[in-house]
C-alpha cells in the first residue's frame, strides 16, 4: 500500500506541473552542442518559452506527454516514496532518540531513488520524446515525430526491443540518487528541524509546504545537471543499431557540454526547474503525508 500511496501522490502533483516540464526540456534542449551566441535563442526564460510553445504548438501542447509523464510519476514515485517509507517504518534512518541519522537516511533516500528511477525508465523515455516534439520553426535536439503515447512504446519496441525501451537508463541511476536524496533528506531534516523549534505546529500543511520549498531548492541546485544530461541522453536519435547519434555514453555526454556549451550548459532550463521542483515537490509530499494520514485511519 506503501507504493501505491507514493504513486499517487506523484501522479496528483505531476498532473498540475506538467507543463512547466515541458518547457523545461524545450529549454534543456536549446542549443544543444553549440556554443552562446551561434544558435537562435527561441525560449528567453520560462515565461517566453511558454508563450513561444502557445504560439506555435498551440497551448495544448503545454500538457504534451501527459498520459507518460504520470505513469512515470506513479512508477518512479510510488517505488521510491514506497520504498523510503518501508525503510523508514523499519527504524533504519533514525537513532535510539528518534532523530534522523543522515548517512543512514542519504543510502536509504538513494537507494529508493534508484530503483524508483529504474522502474519508471521507459515511461521517461517516451515522455521526453513527446514533450521535445515542436514545430520546425522553433525546435532542438532530436525530433521523434510520435503520434502518441502506445504507438510511442510500440515503435520503440518494434524496432529496439525490450533494451530500447530501457535506452538511457543508465543516467537515471545518478539522476536519481541526487535527486531523491537531496529533496527527501532535505524535507525530513526540515520538518524535523521546524518541529524541534515550534514552528508552525499548529498548522501542519504549513510546515509541510515550508520543509517542501526548502528541499525544493536543494533540488534543484544539485538536481539540474544530472537532470540535464539525462534529457539528452534520453532524447538523441540512434542508429539502425541503436547506437546514439550524438553521444556514446554518459560520460561522452558530460564531456560533449562541457566542451561545447561550458559550465553553465548543464543549468540550461534551471528556471522552471525550480518553479516546477518547488510546487511539485509541496504538492507530492503534502499529498503523500495526507494519504499516508488517511491510510493509517483506514488501517485502524
Amino acid at each position: 500500500m506503501e507504493f501505491a500511496v507514493g504513486g499517487l501522490a506523484a501522479v496528483g502533483a505531476g498532473f498540475f506541473t506538467n507543463p512547466l516540464e515541458v518547457i523545461k526540456i524545450r529549454m534543456q534542449l536549446q542549443g544543444e552542442l553549440a556554443a552562446k551566441g551561434k544558435y537562435t535563442t527561441q525560449y528567453k526564460n520560462f515565461v517566453h518559452a511558454a508563450y513561444v510553445i502557445a504560439k506555435h504548438d498551440g497551448i495544448v501542447a503545454l500538457q504534451s506527454g501527459l498520459a507518460s509523464a504520470l505513469w512515470f510519476q506513479f512508477f518512479l514515485n510510488g517505488v521510491r516514496l514506497g520504498t523510503y517509507d518501508v525503510i523508514a517504518k523499519m527504524g533504519f534512518i533514525r537513532n535510539k532518540n528518534g532523530d534522523l541519522v543522515l548517512y543512514k537516511s542519504v543510502l536509504a533516500s538513494s537507494f529508493a531513488g534508484v530503483v524508483g528511477s529504474l522502474a519508471g525508465s521507459p515511461f521517461f523515455l517516451v515522455k521526453t520524446h513527446i514533450q521535445a516534439q515542436s514545430s520546425k520553426e522553433i525546435a532542438f535536439g532530436h525530433q521523434h515525430n510520435h503520434e502518441s503515447t502506445i504507438k510511442a512504446f510500440v515503435n520503440i519496441y518494434k524496432q529496439q526491443g525490450i533494451k530500447g525501451l530501457f535506452r538511457g537508463s543508465t543516467s537515471s541511476i545518478p539522476r536519481g540518487i541526487v535527486g531523491s536524496a537531496a529533496q527527501l533528506v532535505s524535507f525530513d531534516y526540515a520538518k524535523q528541524l521546524l518541529k524541534k523549534n515550534d514552528y508552525f505546529n499548529n498548522y501542519p500543511l504549513l510546515q509541510i509546504f515550508m520543509a517542501s520549498m526548502i528541499g525544493g531548492i536543494n533540488l534543484t541546485l544539485l538536481f539540474t545537471p544530472f537532470d540535464l544530461i539525462s534529457t539528452r541522453l534520453y532524447n538523441q536519435g540512434v542508429d539502425a543499431n541503436g547506437k546514439g547519434l550524438l553521444y556514446s555514453g554518459y560520460g561522452d555526454c558530460v564531456k560533449k557540454i562541457f566542451k561545447s556549451e561550458g559550465f553553465l550548459g548543464f543549468y540550461k532550463g534551471i528556471g522552471p526547474q525550480y518553479v516546477r521542483i518547488g510546487p511539485h515537490t509541496v504538492l507530492c509530499l503534502v499529498f503523500w503525508d495526507e494519504l499516508k494520514m488517511i491510510h493509517s485511519k483506514w488501517k485502524s
